[in-house]
């Protein structure tokens, strides 16, 4: 016992001296990011803290607007950006604490998320009016933006977007998520994801979001996220609080195949609140449908800006 415990002790020690040089490596080497692995676009003050915002593009009436999921940024809409950009206007941007931006008060709910969104893109000089396109946890962003902005939404398209009334099922996997985000910043702090490569980024992830992995999915993206997780049970109770109705901007709701039945009858049931409204079946089950069906998500946001037109 006594020689076990000994080893024991060797073992804790060797960590804790691994996880040392760790964090300095990172901390030293994350001076270096910002000419490594400069913003794409621009940061913007939105009042106390700045947002990354990138755009590109040219064309109207419409400014088409990208709102990524939970854990993810800018970079995840690289493909769909750089398609969209021929004839229309695209902007995405990083949520506070996420990849380039800067982090911003909490608690970190969707309409937290939703006012930044709106005051990030008029101090941008970006009027609208916007077609927004959000996927996953961004389609609650999305959703709060057209109910509180009206007068500059266009139109939405819903990307596998998280369903407000699981707050039962939120209320079980909020906290194993939040572990997990957790146990993702510890080692993106100690300068594993930097030493491992791409190893530990998502398999989704596109080719920008690889290059600038050590900002992408680093120690402020985890921790962003794991904040928006814990006010997800908030999120959830704004988003089934707007009063949308009948009438409203055209809406297209893409799911991906294989789904529950469930989840196609939650998608026809936000698709109805507009009369311009449908549903849309991916042919791929993933949930990154913009990462396997980019066209697809291409096709469905241009469809909704052309249908403004005139």
């Amino acid at each position: 016992m006594r020689r076990a415990r000994r080893l024991a002790a060797w073992c804790a020690g060797l960590l804790l001296a691994a996880a040392c040089a760790g964090l300095g490596y990172e901390t030293a080497a994350r001076r270096g990011d910002a000419t490594r692995h400069p913003p794409p676009g621009r940061l913007v003050n939105v009042g106390g803290h700045r947002l990354h915002l990138r755009c590109t593009g040219a064309g109207g009436p419409v400014v088409v607007v990208l709102e990524a999921g939970l854990v993810e940024s800018s970079a995840s809409w690289e493909v769909v950006q750089r398609r969209l950009s021929a004839g229309l206007r695209v902007c995405s941007y990083d949520r506070a604490g996420y990849a380039w931006s800067e982090e911003g008060p909490g608690p970190r709910t969707a309409g937290r998320a939703a006012r930044e969104l709106r005051a990030l893109l008029a101090a941008a000089g970006e009027p609208g009016p916007y077609v927004l396109a959000g996927h996953s946890y961004g389609g609650q962003i999305v959703r709060l933006f057209a109910a509180r902005y009206p007068e500059v939404t266009a139109g939405l398209v819903l990307i596998d977007a998280t369903d407000e009334e699981a707050v039962a099922a939120m209320r079980v996997s909020r906290p194993l998520l939040a572990a997990q985000l957790t146990a993702n910043q510890a080692l993106a702090r100690i300068g594993l994801l930097r030493l491992a490569g791409d190893l530990l980024v998502p398999g989704d992830a596109t080719p920008a979001a690889r290059a600038a992995a050590p900002v992408v999915y680093g120690p402020g993206s985890m921790a962003a996220a794991r904040a928006e997780a814990w006010a997800s049970l908030d999120s959830a109770r704004e988003v089934a609080g707007t009063a949308e109705g009948p009438g409203g901007p055209p809406v297209v709701v893409v799911i991906p195949a294989g789904g529950p039945r469930s989840a196609l009858d939650q998608a026809r049931r936000v698709a109805a609140r507009s009369t311009r409204g449908r549903v849309v079946v991916a042919g791929t089950s993933e949930h990154y449908v913009q990462y396997r069906q980019p066209d697809l998500v291409v096709t469905a946001i241009r469809d909704v800006a052309a249908s403004t037109e005139g």
